[in-house]
Order: C-alpha cells, then sequence, then structure tokens
C-alpha cells in the first residue's frame, strides 16, 4: 500500500514508522526545512514528550476531545510511547508531575531517534515540500497536489497541526483540506496561552512571580474555572504561568465578558485568614499599614493594595477599623481583573478548535466523509493541558490511524 502523509511533526513521523513497519510504502511531505520543527521546541527545548498518567488520569487532562481520545490512549498510552522511545535508544527520565523527558534534556535527540528509525525503514521524506491540495473524487481520496502535479497515493493522512507557533510551519493547512472536502472546522482559538487584563497594573506588576496562588474566571452569572493551587506571573500584557495557561484553554471559548479573579491565600477560609490578620495587627502594635502588607503580600503589589483599598499606608494597623480589616481579608481571597482578550497563536502552546469530531471514527482516525482520508495529531478539535498531554494525543492518533494498515 502506498501512503502519503502530510506534514512531518509529531504524530506525522510516529504514523510514518509505524506504517512503515508493516511492510507499506510510506512518502512523508513536510513544508519546512527540516522534521519536527515545533517538536524542537516544546518543553524548552527539553521535549516534554508524554506524561505517565494513564487511563482516566490521563483523559481528566484533556480539555476538548476527552471522550473522542478514548479509544485511542487505550490503545497506544504514555507506557507505549516510552517503550517506543527507549526501544530507539532514547533514554528517558520522570519529573515532577509525572513529566516524562529524554535524560539528555535535547528535544534534538527525540528528533534524531525518530529521524534515524525513518531512514531505517526507507521512509520516502519530502522536505520543502508544500502540499497544496488533497484529490478527492466521488467521496474516496485519490491522492495529493504537489506544486501542480498530482500524486496517487491508496490513503492520505493528514498531519499537518493547528494554527499555534506558525513560524514553525502550522498555517490551517489540514483545516483547508478538510474544509473543502466537507469537514466542518470548529473555529480555532490559542489554547494554553497567557491572559491579556484590562489594566494597568500588570505593566507595573511585570516579571511579579506568584507561588502557592489559586485563579478563578467567572462570567456575571458563574465561576466558569477554579485552578489547584499554584504558580503564575504578571507580564506586559496581563498575567502567564502553569495556572493561566491552564485557565486559558478552559474559558477561550467562551463569548461572554470574563473576570479573572486571584485568591493569594487559597489555604485559608475567609473566617481563618481574618482571624490572622487580626492577630498579625496585634503583633504589629503601633506599626504602618504597611507593615502588615508585607507581611501578607510581595511588596511589589503593597501599594496596589493599599489604593484598592483606599487606605493610607501610613496609617496605624491598630486604627484600621472592623470594615477596613474586613476589605483587606475580601481583597486577598478575591483580587479581581476584567478579562481584555488571550494572547495570539504566536504565542500558544497548542491550538483549540479544528477539524471537528463527530466526522472523524475514533478508534482508527478515518474520516466518515471521504474514504481513504485520516487525519491525525493538533489538526484535530482535541486539546490536553500542559505536561506531556498534547504529544500524547499526537502519539495516540498516529497509533491509531496505523492500526488499520
Amino acid at each position: 500500500m502506498k501512503v502519503a502523509i502530510i506534514g512531518g511533526g509529531a504524530s506525522g513521523m510516529m504514523a510514518a514508522i509505524l506504517i512503515a513497519r508493516k511492510g507499506h510504502e510510506v512518502f512523508i511531505y513536510e513544508k519546512n526545512e527540516k522534521l519536527g520543527k515545533k517538536l524542537y521546541i516544546t518543553g524548552k527545548g527539553r521535549c516534554n514528550l508524554t506524561n505517565v498518567a494513564v487511563g482516566n488520569e490521563f483523559l481528566s487532562n484533556i480539555v476538548n476531545g476527552e471522550k473522542f481520545m478514548m479509544s485511542s490512549s487505550a490503545r497506544f498510552n504514555s507506557k507505549d510511547t516510552m517503550d517506543f522511545f527507549e526501544s530507539l535508544g532514547v533514554e528517558l527520565k520522570v519529573e515532577r508531575g509525572g513529566r516524562v523527558f529524554p535524560v539528555t534534556d535535547k528535544s534534538i535527540d527525540v528528533i534524531r531517534a525518530l529521524e534515524s528509525e525513518l531512514k531505517k525503514l526507507h521512509v520516502n521524506v519530502n522536505l520543502n515540500t508544500n502540499v497544496i491540495d488533497i484529490i478527492v473524487k466521488n467521496a474516496k481520496c485519490e491522492g495529493i497536489v504537489v506544486n501542480n502535479t498530482e500524486k496517487t497515493f491508496d490513503k492520505v493522512i493528514v498531519a499537518t497541526g493547528g494554527i499555534s507557533y506558525p513560524l514553525t510551519g502550522s498555517t490551517g493547512d489540514g483545516y483547508t483540506f478538510a474544509d473543502n472536502n466537507g469537514h466542518k472546522i470548529v473555529e480555532p482559538k490559542p489554547a494554553l496561552v497567557g491572559i491579556s487584563l484590562d489594566s494597568q497594573e500588570p505593566k507595573i506588576l511585570e516579571g511579579l512571580s506568584l507561588k502557592n496562588v489559586a485563579v478563578a474566571v467567572s462570567t456575571k452569572k458563574k465561576i466558569v474555572y477554579s485552578s489547584p493551587i499554584g504558580e503564575m506571573l504578571f507580564t506586559s500584557f496581563g498575567v502567564s504561568g502553569p495556572l493561566v495557561l491552564s485557565a486559558s484553554s478552559y474559558v477561550n471559548r467562551l463569548k461572554e465578558a470574563l473576570t479573572l479573579s486571584i485568591d493569594f491565600k487559597p489555604a485559608l477560609t475567609n473566617d481563618v485568614l481574618l482571624s490572622r490578620i487580626n492577630r498579625e495587627i496585634v503583633n504589629l502594635k503601633s506599626k504602618q499599614f504597611s507593615s502588615l502588607l508585607e507581611l501578607l503580600l510581595p511588596k511589589s503589589l503593597v501599594h496596589i493594595f493599599a489604593k484598592r483599598l483606599n487606605i493610607n499606608l501610613t496609617k496605624k494597623v491598630a486604627q484600621l477599623t472592623e470594615n477596613e480589616r474586613v476589605s483587606l481579608c475580601n481583597l486577598l481571597k478575591n483580587f479581581t481583573y476584567s478579562v481584555n482578550g488571550f494572547e495570539g497563536f504566536e504565542r500558544a502552546v497548542v491550538t483549540s478548535g479544528g477539524v471537528d469530531l463527530k466526522a472523524i471514527n475514533p478508534s482508527n482516525m478515518n474520516s466518515k466523509i471521504v474514504e481513504n482520508l485520516q487525519f491525525i495529531g493538533e489538526v484535530l478539535d482535541v486539546d490536553a493541558l500542559t505536561g506531556g498531554f498534547n504529544l500524547q494525543v499526537a502519539w495516540s492518533t498516529a497509533a491509531a490511524a496505523a492500526s488499520i494498515y
């Protein structure tokens, strides 16, 4: 069987290897000058290639497409991924949160191992090659168009990725192929990305990193996302960091006005926090309000808190009224900003949205509309949290596609 794979990223290379191992003739068409360009920058260049979580624990980290991923992630899970790469000579290690990295901390070692296996299996790799269309006749895919030349194939796999980090070649070509042939495209949104705030405060706080805090995002009617305790940071445009990136993936499709709130003391209830504030006031005796804030917050937040509370920093803590103490407590637990939007695709870790899953068979990634056509990886409307889960989606969907050969 002769198979064309459009895209030489994570899912494309994995599918090529698994299909070629079954004796089929496989061709990869990659528009970039090298394979795995986006894979090269994952995990800040260290390549967080999967997460040890399997089963329901893995699925709980899928933001969109959890049910769809049940079949493929059961067939080819993180243990299979680790076995696969170790069989290629990539020594692995597990870090905090179950994240899996190559021992060398170099993504290039993962890419070279894949390239070496592709070469060993005689996969035809075509770099700097732009596929401009797929050939579909009578609802059956018959090949691709490369540089105005038609090439015939028995099956075609679209592994073009989403549109995050477009400099890596992710420019949405797969969406066009799908849309032109009857597939619905769920509007792509940047995911795992910083959140822009409607305030000048972030510019003042830029670079401030917060630990052991929690964030929540709300509409006017309800809380739509609430984080665990973790880390975040202020940027020139708003906020970012692990907690914020996760929040963005859960709320980026909402049309309503959003409010982001920070809980600086998530381990304490309001009553316990108020009691602590009152104890600190007794201990500080005749000290100024600024001294109390410095006990509770990073220094760069002191003036901002005082301004929001409309309390002079030189006011003696013993003179704080009960209402002022309660207001301080409430602000520590619910420090709010209006959300202005999200950073763009050029900074997004992954794309949310893509080829609608309703028309894709979850067990083998076959199109339900066009025969002999498959879609794998980030081009699908599947996205997950950070920690190696998105790459596992790539490996699992590639393995599912390869299972029918």
